[in-house]
């Protein structure tokens, strides 16, 4: 390998290994490549910024925003409030409950931390008070919360959108089987864990307490339809959904819930923006070193060197799957992506793996990583919420990450799973 390429991988991998913050260790390497290399200094940082230049990556600081103001606005409240009414008398009644809440919020919001932090502020006090243990109700919310990469309208969707160059709304639908194959495998996880665990259970709900329920979710329960029918209809696009998801939570929240106030505005606008400046941050500085990745024809080589090595379709797969999940358990998911992507776009192409049911295998891969310790987003919200440390929900939520695992291989060896809806 030439100079630049041992600085790009082991001066990168050396810092992340001596704790320096991904995007520090990300730029670090660059700036050296640059100092020992004779690429205009000018170029790179143009390249960088021109990277971010894309209307769709616009979509990531609306949906944040959305989640902050339907947090605040009282609509997580509300979704949990119709869950609760539908589930709570069966085995594990609310574990099902901060599931099927998830899967609401997750067609909402888009994003996996919006997720964990609007069900988990709820669910995980609630599930505590009725017996439940605080480390099984943090790691099932985290888990939860992984579905909000898959569920539409997706973030993460966006991103690879962008990077491969395909049609987000078709990553889309390829997400929803996935995710709602996620969703019952947790399901019936708590089930089998509530029924083991007696006594979880809560009365059957009424049929006046199931109206009252719906008739005060309903503008809740309308998010999701008009984001997503819009998306479908064309009446939108994507990242103008996010726009839509932004207003309607502000209408919902001022004059509907009337929970939402002038005053808070700019701190959730502010919340938003600490979470966008993060995503952006990695984006920018993984744009330079996709750059150089690029200028020295790495990920060519590693995409030829491996199918040459492993002529297997299946097999090649099954070795992406297992580094994505070891990198995902220790790297930033979005740094993943564009490092990455484009060595893994090459690799899905010598292997002649259709683009789109390519996406939904990294986008899934992404949502473990949010779950996976040990620095995973979501995990580090779970422990914020629950109070607890990261070795209690890591050892609670592994009967889960083997479900999103089994997930991921029937996402992966089955095509029409995550096509079916492109048909």
């Amino acid at each position: 390998m030439s100079e630049t390429a041992w600085i790009l991988s082991a001066g990168f991998a050396a810092l992340v290994v001596c704790g320096v913050p991904f995007a520090f260790a990300i730029a670090g390497a660059v700036i050296v490549v640059l100092t020992v290399s004779n690429i205009a200094p000018a170029l790179l940082p143009q390249t960088m910024i021109a990277g971010t230049q894309s209307f769709s990556l616009l979509g990531i600081p609306f949906f944040m925003l959305a989640g902050e103001l339907m947090t605040a606005g009282g609509l997580s409240r509300r979704l949990v409030g119709v869950a609760d009414v539908f589930v709570r008398h069966l085995p594990g009644g609310l574990g099902l409950v901060a599931i099927l809440a998830a899967v609401i919020f997750a067609a909402i919001s888009g994003s996996a931390p919006a997720t964990t932090a609007a069900i988990g502020a709820i669910m995980i006090p609630a599930m505590v008070d009725r017996g439940y243990s605080r480390a099984y109700a943090a790691s099932l919310c985290v888990s939860a919360a992984v579905m909000a990469p898959l569920i539409p309208p997706s973030i993460a969707f966006i991103i690879w959108g962008v990077i491969a160059e395909q049609s987000i709304a078709k990553l889309f639908l390829s997400g929803v089987l996935p995710g709602l194959a996620l969703a019952t495998g947790l399901g019936m996880y708590v089930i089998l864990k509530g029924l083991r665990d007696d006594g979880q259970r809560l009365p059957r709900a009424s049929g006046r307490e199931v109206l009252a329920a719906l008739r005060s979710g309903v503008w809740a329960l309308l998010a999701p339809v008009i984001i997503l029918g819009g998306i479908y209809s064309g009446i939108f696009t994507p990242t103008e959904a996010s726009a839509v998801a932004c207003i309607y939570s502000l209408f919902v929240g001022f004059l509907i819930e009337r929970r939402l106030t002038v005053k808070q505005l700019p701190v959730l606008v502010i919340n938003a923006m600490k979470i966008t400046a993060v995503v952006m941050a990695v984006v920018i500085v993984s744009n330079g070193f996709g750059v150089l990745v690029a200028q020295e024809q790495l990920a060519a080589r590693l995409a030829t060197a491996l199918h040459g090595a492993i002529e297997q379709q299946w097999l090649v797969l099954l070795v992406l799957n297992f580094a994505f999940f070891l990198l995902a358990a220790v790297m930033d998911e979005i740094a993943i992506m564009v490092i990455l992507g484009p060595m893994l776009i090459a690799i899905a192409n010598q292997i002649g793996v259709d683009p789109i049911h390519f996406g939904a295998i990294i986008v899934t891969n992404v949502g473990i990583g949010m779950a996976a310790p040990p620095i995973g987003y979501c995990l580090f919200i779970g422990m914020a919420i629950s109070k607890l440390g990261m070795g209690e929900i890591s050892r609670a939520i592994w009967p889960q990450l083997i479900i999103m695992v089994l997930v991921l291989m029937l996402v992966t060896y089955v095509p029409a799973f995550s096509l079916a809806l492109l048909k």
